[in-house]
């Protein structure tokens, strides 16, 4: 009984999916024309706001992070819905459930008319934009998104990133606006200003003065956990540099280039990796290291980073991630064969697969027309800050504030706990332009906006979007990344915990050898020289 019961629960959930985001196509999988001539272009606008003469209807999936939050009820689409006549019909999924119900959505044939925030791979995009569920967006581009036009035309590498190797773009990215480099770093490494000032040393610049550093905040103040924070990944981001590696930023994290041959390089294969993981190996042998890094999860790294635990934290600025004042950012390390890079930097696209618009759509050029207000100055400002006098005020030097329900929430929500009852951006599942002036998360801050100058002068002089793949490619490519970074991850573990000794490395490298990742750095060249021409 309780078989059946859970049985029938997935159908009409399932069925649900289906009947909320089907569109009004046939939901056929043949390769469709480009961009069908349709009935919306007489209805268009010549430009500006409102889109469309006649209020037309548009159904939309859209990924969100809150499961309170309902996008057909929420300020944000409301009042955009009287600015462009244009209504959305929203099936808005919790983010944790995204994938899962996209992929039943996609499967049943009958799609809706865009998806929004959903996140798209690579190889997705080249699938269905090739099957002719996702439309070329091209055309689209070129003649109804203007600010989407203007921004890849000046930043080549935007348009490079989101077209597809068989020369199509199926999708829109997230777009990191590039005068705002901290948001393309995010996080730092951060020191609690109060324990460098009593052992009166000062913001390490090395690597062998952050091991002194940690060495005495273990030895003067036994209750602090020298260095620590969200797992072993961010310790590795801000640390790599100092080896010289993610030399092109870490739009692709395992490969760069190797400046003694200048042919591309497979990092966690190389000799200046296994000297990274021998250092933070001591880090983690003598105590300075967090113990838990490795099996903790987010939630238990951050409840010990709320009680000031931390000496050095890699992450986002504490006073808003982990609640705790009193930490000041730190440098570029230089490494011990001289290195100095800051390679935690990502491309200006980073998210590609953030806007599909399908084949059910009947209104393409009006779709369109919609998206790209949020890649303006004015809808990066609607949809970060909101309204005026609602959402934010402005101060005596037109500077833009949340209001005082949402930084001092009475209900006690999180600042995007109460910026999720009006707008649709705390989770970062978007598609649009992210500007400095608008965007109030912890990269706009203040303090990381002083921390980026204090390490953008060792920037990759050359930082790669991820790159595309053929769908051959995608087919091999995608067991390999899955086998090699699965294997990759353990073993960076068992080496760093000592469970593995460094006597292993050739081992470990033969074993990646027979995992193909020959193969594997073959598909990256290939990828590569598209990515030049």
């Amino acid at each position: 009984m309780k078989k059946w019961i859970a049985l029938s629960t997935v159908t009409i959930m399932v069925f649900s999916i289906l009947t909320a985001c089907s569109g009004s196509g046939n939901g056929s999988s043949e390769k469709t024309p480009d961009v069908k001539q349709t009935a919306t272009n007489s209805n268009l606008t010549a430009s500006g706001l409102p889109i469309v003469n006649t209020p037309i209807t548009i159904k939309m999936f859209g990924t969100k992070r809150f499961d309170s939050q309902n996008y057909n009820d929420i300020k944000i689409w409301n009042e955009y819905k009287k600015m462009t006549n244009i209504t959305v019909e929203w099936t808005d999924v919790p983010s944790a459930q995204s994938d899962e119900k996209r992929n039943i959505v996609l499967a049943s044939g009958e799609y809706p008319d865009a998806f929004f925030g959903s996140g798209f791979n690579v190889s997705d995009l080249q699938k269905y934009g090739q099957q002719g569920v996702f439309i070329k967006l091209n055309d689209l581009i070129n003649k109804h998104a203007p600010n989407i036009k203007k921004l890849i035309d000046e930043n080549p590498d935007i348009k490079k990133a989101i077209t597809m190797p068989d020369g199509n773009i199926y999708s829109l990215p997230t777009i990191n606006d590039p005068s705002f480099k901290a948001l393309r770093s995010g996080t730092f490494l951060w020191y609690k200003k109060e324990l460098i000032d009593q052992l009166g040393m000062t913001v390490p610049k090395t690597t062998d003065e952050l091991y002194s550093f940690l060495k005495q905040v273990k030895e003067k103040d036994p209750n602090m956990i020298p260095f620590g924070g969200y797992g072993i990944s961010p310790v590795i981001s801000q640390l790599q540099g100092a080896w010289g590696l993610g030399n092109r930023g870490k739009g692709n994290p395992y490969v760069d280039v190797d400046p003694k041959t200048e042919s591309l390089r497979f990092i966690p294969a190389s000799t200046e990796y296994k000297e990274m993981l021998q250092y933070v190996t001591k880090l983690y042998s003598e105590g300075l290291l967090e113990k838990e890094t490795f099996s903790a999860n987010g939630d238990q790294m951050r409840a010990i980073g709320t009680q000031g635990k931390y000496a050095l934290y890699p992450g986002y600025f504490p006073e808003i991630s982990l609640n705790q004042k009193g930490y000041v950012s730190g440098e570029s390390l230089k490494g011990p064969n001289g290195d100095q890079l800051y390679a935690n930097v990502r491309p200006l696209a980073m998210a590609i697969g953030q806007f599909v618009i399908t084949s059910s759509n009947k209104n393409p050029e009006a779709t369109m027309r919609w998206i790209d207000y949020l890649y303006s100055d004015e809808g990066s400002k609607m949809f970060f800050m909101g309204f005026e006098n609602v959402t934010y005020t402005k101060t005596a030097d037109g500077q833009l504030q949340y209001t005082d329900e949402i930084v001092h929430n009475p209900k006690g929500l999180t600042q995007d706990q109460a910026i999720g009852q009006y707008l649709a951006w705390p989770g970062g599942s978007y598609a649009g332009i992210v500007k400095q002036q608008f965007f109030k998360g912890p990269e706009g801050l203040p303090a990381s906006i002083e921390a980026i100058k204090k390490v953008e002068s060792n920037f990759p002089k050359e930082i790669w979007p991820s790159f595309t793949f053929t769908t051959e490619e995608s087919d091999k490519m995608s067991a390999l990344q899955t086998d090699i970074g699965t294997y990759v991850n353990e073993m960076r573990a068992k080496f760093i915990t000592g469970n593995v000794p460094f006597s292993d490395w050739d081992k470990y490298t033969a074993t990646l050898q027979k995992m193909g990742l020959d193969d594997y750095m073959k598909i990256y060249e290939a990828a590569y020289d598209r990515y030049k021409k």
